[in-house]
């Protein structure tokens, strides 16, 4: 395996949080005069960057950070019964003794985090969980990483199924999977140039092992 250290997103990378997160967001929006999302509206908003989101969906952004806490607080009551993504547990656990270390990266909430990995008994896999509030804040956090492990940046390599965490792995430095079962589109990662970009969990060993 040519990186020592892999980085995961949580929310749509390891955790099916899709439709979890979808029913939250609707259940809080009209408490801030933001509209509901449509079912039928996922597969346009999947092309989207964050920032085109919010506008899209007229959120003002000073509002987001509040929406994006009370949304983490209240996904804390469901996330130990939400699934993993199929085929994610079977990948890890076979990628893992290839690896020096594996990591956690997210702007969902550790204590979220905590309960989803102890339900599903894997918690054990991971070295350690970072998690930013901030929507665009990965980038200093990756740095962070990998001045801590002493690692060269092409021993680094994070997952994430967004277009912000592909952006926020170039601003660091550091080489991105896409992954194409999350929230942004494989056409709209692959736009991107990602170092990979990976369609199943099961590609995964193939791909990032070269």
């Amino acid at each position: 395996m040519r990186y020592r250290t892999i980085i995961f997103d949580f929310d749509g990378t390891i955790a099916d949080t899709m439709e979890e997160g979808l029913s939250i967001f609707n259940k809080i929006a009209p408490d801030y005069g933001i509209r509901q999302i449509a079912r039928e509206e996922m597969m346009e908003l999947r092309h989207l960057t964050i920032n085109q989101l919010i506008d899209h969906l007229k959120i003002p952004k000073t509002k987001v950070p509040i929406f994006i806490a009370r949304g983490t607080l209240m996904m804390k009551g469901s996330v130990a019964r939400l699934p993993l993504i199929a085929g994610m547990q079977e990948m890890l656990l076979s990628l893992r003794p290839k690896v020096d270390r594996f990591g956690i990266l997210t702007s969902n909430a550790v204590a979220n985090v905590e309960l989803f990995l102890d339900s599903h008994g894997i918690r054990g896999l991971f070295d350690f969980i970072s998690s930013t509030s901030k929507l665009t804040g990965k980038s200093r956090y990756l740095k962070s990483i990998r001045k801590q492990y002493s690692l060269n940046l092409n021993e680094m390599l994070y997952v994430g199924d967004e277009l912000r965490d592909l952006k926020a792995a170039k601003k660091a430095g550091v080489p991105f999977a896409g992954v194409a079962w999350g929230f942004n589109s494989r056409e709209a990662l692959a736009k991107e140039e990602p170092e990979l970009l990976i369609d199943s969990p099961g590609d995964f060993i193939r791909l990032a092992g070269h």
